[in-house]
């Protein structure tokens, strides 16, 4: 999956919670590896890459978001189950 995200490329997620989850949207602004996010060898046990993103339509000042998608294959942001879908 990590090959079909691109930065700037526009998504929908919903972080999957306890209370009424509502659909928010996103642009990617950069994918990043462990490796190149600095953590050592034993992190690709449980993440397997990270993406950074804005939320649309974006605030000031703007704030990074920041998923992970784990070797479970869930993606995760904040520490919760987040689904994602890429926009066309």
């Amino acid at each position: 999956m990590q090959a079909l995200i691109k930065v700037g490329q526009r998504f929908k997620f919903t972080v999957l919670t306890d209370d009424a989850p509502s659909e928010r949207q996103g642009v990617v602004i950069r994918v990043l590896s462990n490796k190149e996010e600095g953590l050592g060898l034993d992190v690709d046990q449980y993440m397997s890459y990270w993406v950074e993103a804005h939320e649309l339509p974006e605030t000031e000042p703007s704030t990074a978001l920041v998923f992970v998608r784990g070797t479970d294959g869930k993606v995760y942001l904040d520490g919760k189950v987040t689904d994602v879908t890429l926009l066309p």
